[in-house]
């Protein structure tokens, strides 16, 4: 690891500003985001289809001027049809990743015109649900999330700053915990949230892991019948 990548200095109190929101599962959300909102005056929010079109339409409504944005237009690249690619963009992990207190990373934002993430709110794909109801392979192919579990990743290996929430189970606590704290997380609440999100994409790709394991490859022949022995 690069040195100039090594933190020194940490703040415990970070303000929540900048909030990344893009969950499947989209339950408390319509408690959650007004909370938010409440406890974090002035905060910024960035999602993805259908939790933007949700939060933008059945919860802030007139109030998502000037709050609530396209992670779309936040990074300049629209999401590719069907939602394939959403979040995977340099702007957004820069934007997770970067330290306060690193010369560099701040010069980094501000040549890209970018903010500091200060909390993400995600959710994975429902794989273990799809494949209990007896999906298809390809059902279950479609089923494994990409985007989410890099962004979670991210936000909880930068803990020392962001606050990764995976479960909505745990949007009472925090919104309690922001109130106390005056619109800001601490540190020991962002290391306990970063241990379970890290417990949450690994039973995540158990899950993928586990159920591959019991496909053969004649179910995948049959499945995807070959057209070309070679690309063309």
């Amino acid at each position: 690891m690069s040195k100039k990548n090594i933190v020194t200095e940490v703040d415990n109190l970070v303000p929540v500003r900048n909030v990344l929101v893009s969950v499947s599962d989209k339950s408390d959300l319509e408690d959650f985001i007004p909370g938010l909102v409440e406890v974090c005056p002035g905060v910024k929010i960035y999602s993805t289809g259908g939790t933007y079109d949700m939060i933008k339409d059945n919860i802030l409504k007139d109030q998502a001027k000037g709050m609530l944005f396209q992670v779309s237009d936040y990074t300049g690249q629209p999401e590719t049809q069907g939602g394939l690619v959403k979040t995977l963009d340099f702007k957004i992990y820069l934007s997770i990743l970067t330290e306060k207190y690193n010369a560099d990373h701040q010069g980094d934002l501000q040549r890209t015109q970018a903010v500091p993430i200060d909390m993400v709110v995600c959710n994975l794909y429902p794989f273990s649900e799809t494949v209990a109801k007896g999906a298809t392979l390809e059902e279950a192919r479609a089923n494994i999330d990409i985007g989410g579990p890099t962004m979670i990743r991210a936000a909880a290996k930068n803990f020392l700053r962001v606050a990764s929430v995976v479960n909505p189970g745990s949007y009472g606590f925090l919104i309690g915990h922001l109130a106390s704290e005056k619109g800001c997380t601490e540190l020991q609440a962002r290391f306990d949230l970063a241990k379970k999100a890290f417990a949450h994409t690994a039973e995540y790709d158990r899950a993928i892991s586990e159920h591959l394991k019991t496909i053969p490859l004649a179910d995948v022949m049959k499945a995807y019948p070959i057209v070309h022995e070679r690309g063309e």
